[in-house]
């Protein structure tokens, strides 16, 4: 059974649900948000893993007559609904054109993902403390199981980065552009570096911003030894970054 988890970004739904671990959004609810005005057009367009479920498993139950007692219509317990992996949640982000794209990214990666990887549920900020012996207890707490969560947090953190991570000749696809041409581009704008043992590597800087990530990988020369090199990836956070800077502006 799957597990839905609604929550909400600026009083905007969003539906996720949770199938063998993995978040999957309601598409439409994302793509509502982000400002498209074609859902369904900017779904088929931009996504690549894109499944469709029965309004029945969104509601929580196979019994139609359940879900009519629970509010809901019979037209909702028979729709079809897409939904999309974080992946294609990014490339509606890189997309779209609302300026709070960016916001809405760094909440999912920053907040909601994490809590549904610890927890299976988003869990909303708490209400605003009334006294000071309240505020000292709350952050007391607060303290306490963000110091047990860290670790946790840290992982998800690391794999979402890894999963979501692309090499720039993909990423360069995905804007249509040149490989070569986005290199010279972020070479230019002092993003990587232009000698010609680092060429195309990013300064550390970018990388601790989340910009970039290296992937270790080994080859073996015509001598049978084995060598060390990096190749650079764009992470989801760069992927938006660059989208913006380089390519929204021509649009």
């Amino acid at each position: 059974m799957s597990n839905v988890i609604p929550f909400k970004f600026n009083s905007s739904e969003v539906r996720v649900i949770e199938q063998n671990g993995d978040p999957m959004f309601i598409a439409k609810d994302v793509a509502d948000l982000l400002g498209y005005s074609n859902t369904s057009e900017a779904v088929r367009t931009h996504c690549r893993n894109v499944t469709t479920i029965g309004g029945s498993v969104l509601l929580g139950s196979s019994d139609y007559a359940g879900c009519i007692t629970a509010g809901h219509s019979h037209n909702d317990a028979i729709r079809q609904y897409q939904i999309i992996p974080e992946r294609d949640v990014y490339r509606l982000i890189m997309r779209s054109k609302m300026p709070e794209a960016e916001k809405f990214e760094d909440w999912v990666v920053g907040e909601v993902l994490p809590s549904i990887r610890k927890t299976g549920t988003y869990q909303p900020q708490a209400s605003v403390p009334t006294s000071f012996a309240e505020s000292l207890r709350l952050a007391a707490d607060l303290a306490e199981k963000l110091e047990a969560a860290q670790p946790k947090i840290a992982f998800a953190n690391a794999v979402n980065d890894a999963i979501n991570s692309i090499c720039v000749r993909d990423f360069a696809k995905s804007v249509g552009t040149g490989q070569n041409k986005l290199y010279s581009m972020m070479r230019e704008d002092g993003y990587l570096m232009d000698s010609f043992s680092q060429r195309n590597r990013p300064y550390q800087r970018y990388i601790d911003q989340g910009l970039f990530r290296l992937q270790e990988k080994t080859r073996t020369d015509q001598n049978g030894e084995t060598q060390i090199w990096f190749k650079t990836l764009v992470t989801a956070k760069g992927q938006l970054y660059f989208q913006n800077k380089f390519f929204n502006k021509a649009a």
